[in-house]
């Protein structure tokens, strides 16, 4: 009756045993870098009542029959899972996203911890904030941080050009006058009438019509018979009283022709009072006239123009002002009839009084252009007016003369960068694009006198493809010498030859930089920054880089093998295998997150099961040694 006992007091010990384990990993379950652990049970030996019988030629075979002597814990081993990560953005917190394990320097043995909280000493020493202990780099030896040396400066060797330079050609260019709107050839609306007088008229009746010009107003044409006709010559004297328009007789018949020409020019009449209707009399129609005009040519008469207000007779005179491409003042006389009387007369009349710019007439555009002799700004303006007391005169305010190109020098663009000396002595150098005559750019390189001296270099013949990568690079450089320093050369990138990744010349604006140069001054370290590999890199403010240190990361054939030896640290076993070490990403090692540790991978909803697992355990063993004891007493109480 004993083996009861002992089945169930094994079982309540196991059982025990594990309450501790999931005590401890609850009591854990906020520890950084914790491992959980878990009980394996397993049943002990058994008593055997009959062994097992082969079957025979008279009867069959037997199995055993055994009766169990309880369970045992058999080990307790730990979950290496990945915990949770948890941000902190603190430098040298320091997490592991995979295998492996940091390292410090124990008092008797090198001790492992996934628990990177660490930190920097007075001595610029690496060590375990919670513990002291100093930590080991990817060499295997304690870390020790150099972080007061000065980054020592660079002289600059070369510099980088990327950027655009406009393709839109904005100089050198001449600066330009033309007339405001351009010359036409105009002939006046003519209306001719279809009745030949006289015209049988009572006396003392007067006949009318209304006579529109030009789309003005309506003006009143009417003639008062006396002798019971009027003749076709009372119309003409009529009509040559209104404004803008002049009548005559043509074979008898009435005339009548605007004193405007071209499409402006036009002609109306409505009849008068029925009865008494002028126009229909003597056959004036009533559908509207219209002038004509085309473009005016180099041939092209003064007086046919349809600015032409009055035609010029032989002596009138268009007087010129202006000022040449320096500014000195001008002035002439143009005589019509003397000096000519078509447009390419009064061009090459105008061209002969500038020294510095030229006069043509442009039949294509059909205006007067003024071109300065040079590219760059002048000063150039031209003005014709009509002499006083003559016969001719034209509307020279509707031609005119505007600026219609800016006078330019050539297109420039200009940057600069900062550029070092040997002493790491900052200088800043100006870059200047020219674009030349022929289309290609020169690059010249200025220093403030101050600075230093450009003893030679620059570039010239910078030429661009048709899309706008650059065609031919030539290799560039400039020979400077700043102020206390040797000479140095600076040799300039302006990319590879049909690349877009260096200069260009597109549409747009213009947008060249120096997008790199090798050089720096000196500088000291302002932050640090930890990478996946464990490296510690070192940002200065030069704005160089330098990799400081690195933290080792050990691993472990059998990590399982490992033993807690406290203070969130492991220790070497026998059974762990000896450790494999370097820097993180490494092999099987897992990566080194900066800012960042890992959390206790307990799963406290499964430790409550597990919790109420072994309490049902334990007690259900208990009440095995209770019936147990109440069946011992019922067996006594029978003796």
């Amino acid at each position: 009756m004993t083996r009861a006992f002992i089945s169930a007091l094994g079982a309540m010990r196991a059982n025990q045993d594990w309450m501790d384990v999931i005590g401890n990993n609850l009591a854990n379950s906020n520890t950084l870098g914790y491992k959980s652990a878990r009980a394996l049970f397993s049943d002990q030996f058994s008593a055997t009542l009959r062994g097992a019988e082969a079957p025979s030629s008279v009867s069959g075979g037997r199995n055993p029959m055994q009766v169990g002597m309880g369970t045992l814990l058999s080990t307790i081993d730990r979950n290496f899972n990945q915990g949770a990560l948890s941000v902190t953005g603190r430098t040298f917190d320091l997490a592991l996203s995979g295998q492996g394990f940091f390292a410090v320097e124990g008092p008797d043995q090198t001790q492992y911890t996934r628990v990177g909280t660490f930190s920097l000493d007075s001595g610029s020493n690496m060590v375990d904030l919670r513990t002291g202990l100093r930590v080991l780099g990817a060499n295997g030896s304690p870390m020790t941080l150099d972080l007061d040396s000065v980054f020592a400066p660079k002289a600059t060797a070369a510099v980088s050009m990327s950027g655009n330079l406009p393709s839109e050609v904005m100089g050198p260019l001449a600066e330009e006058l033309s007339s405001s709107s351009p010359f036409t050839s105009g002939v006046p609306a003519v209306h001719a009438a279809t009745a030949a007088g006289p015209f049988a008229v009572p006396v003392g009746e007067t006949w009318s019509f209304e006579l529109t010009m030009n789309g003005g107003s309506p003006q009143e044409v009417a003639v008062t018979s006396t002798t019971g006709t009027i003749t076709g010559q009372d119309v003409v004297d009529a009509i040559n009283g209104l404004d803008h328009v002049s009548a005559a007789l043509n074979g008898g018949l009435i005339e009548m022709t605007s004193d405007v020409k071209g499409t402006k020019s036009s002609i109306k009449v409505t009849p008068g009072e029925a009865g008494k209707d002028l126009a229909g009399l003597t056959g004036l129609g009533t559908s509207l006239v219209l002038g004509s005009e085309t473009p005016a040519t180099g041939a092209t008469d003064l007086n046919a123009l349809t600015s032409n207000t009055k035609a010029y007779g032989v002596g009138d005179t268009v007087e010129f002002s202006g000022s040449d491409a320096d500014g000195s003042a001008l002035a002439a006389s143009f005589v019509y009839g003397v000096d000519g009387t078509t447009l390419d007369d009064l061009a090459a009349f105008l061209d002969g009084q500038f020294a510095g710019a030229s006069v043509s007439f442009n039949p294509t555009a059909q205006q007067l252009e003024l071109t300065s002799d040079t590219t760059g700004e002048a000063n150039l303006s031209m003005v014709l007016l009509d002499g006083e007391n003559q016969v001719g005169g034209t509307d020279w305010t509707s031609h005119v003369m505007t600026l219609t190109i800016n006078g330019t020098g050539p297109d420039k663009v200009t940057t600069s960068a900062e550029v070092f000396d040997n002493a790491g002595n900052g200088h800043q150098l100006s870059f200047n694009y020219e674009r030349q005559e022929d289309g290609t750019w020169d690059l010249s390189v200025d220093l403030p006198a101050s600075e230093g001296t450009v003893l030679s270099g620059g570039v010239t013949g910078i030429v661009f493809n048709p899309d706008g990568s650059i065609l031919s690079p030539p290799s560039g450089s400039i020979n400077v010498q700043f102020a206390g320093q040797p000479a140095q050369t600076v040799s300039m990138d302006f990319g590879g030859p049909g690349s877009f990744a260096g200069l260009t010349q597109f549409g747009g604006g213009s947008s060249v930089v120096v997008s790199d140069q090798d050089g720096y001054g000196a500088g000291e370290l302002s932050s640090m920054q930890v990478h996946n590999d464990g490296s510690i890199e070192g940002y200065y403010n030069n704005g160089q880089t330098a990799v400081l240190g690195q933290f080792g990361v050990a691993t472990f054939a059998n990590e399982l093998g490992l033993e807690v030896v406290g203070e969130s640290m492991w220790g070497e076993t026998p059974n762990s295998g000896s450790r494999v070490f370097g820097g993180g990403s490494l092999g099987v090692a897992g990566e080194v997150v900066g800012g960042a540790l890992e959390e206790s991978n307990v799963d406290t909803a499964e430790q409550f099961v597990r919790l109420i697992q072994a309490q049902r355990g334990f007690q259900s063993n208990a009440r095995v040694v209770t019936v147990q004891d109440e069946m011992m007493s019922e067996a006594n109480n029978m003796l």
